[in-house]
């Protein structure tokens, strides 16, 4: 019993430096991948070509999430697009290059005339009442997986800024 008393003694000090330890290196901190929340989450209705889709990303973490890529299997290709000046009083979209920063405690929101997912080469219609599956990568590599249901959307018809749009080589 002494024995076991004295190791009790030696493991709860050893477990609580360590519990310091990593606190104080930031060790606890909610990873990226579960300070992520998503919502209202949909993509508009297409037969083919192009489409967008939307949502609410919440960050329920401590620090800036920035999601630097997304990908989805509805399309050839799928990229972060944001809404631009054209510099003639209108707005253009364009793949964000800095990708989306979502604020430790805020939201960032991708709806139609702002940020949003752009599905580029449609492989098979999008069809109302389906869902669609998405994954936004993170800065450091880890990943979310969500699903967007499919509406019937008639507006969401941007323009391309000037040398966005369509993959080079894409013949639909």
């Amino acid at each position: 019993m002494t024995v076991r008393s004295s190791r009790t003694s030696f493991v709860l000090p050893a477990a609580a430096a360590v519990a310091t330890l990593l606190t104080a290196c930031g060790a606890t901190d909610t990873a990226p991948a579960d300070a992520l929340s998503v919502s209202a989450a949909w993509a508009k209705a297409a037969d083919d070509g192009m489409t967008a889709a939307f949502a609410d990303l919440q960050n329920t973490g401590d620090s800036d999430l920035h999601i630097v890529s997304v990908d989805s299997a509805v399309a050839r290709s799928t990229e972060l697009h944001e809404m631009v000046s054209d510099g003639a009083g209108g707005m253009v979209m364009q793949e964000s290059d800095e990708g989306f920063v979502v604020p430790a405690g805020g939201t960032h929101r991708l709806a139609p005339g702002g940020d949003h997912i752009m599905f580029i080469g449609l492989l098979a219609p999008l069809t109302p009442g389906t869902d669609v599956p998405i994954t936004v990568t993170f800065a450091d590599g880890s990943a979310v997986e969500f699903s967007a249901q499919v509406r019937d959307y008639a507006g969401a018809q941007e323009d391309y800024a000037p040398g966005h749009g369509e993959p080079a080589g894409h013949d639909e």
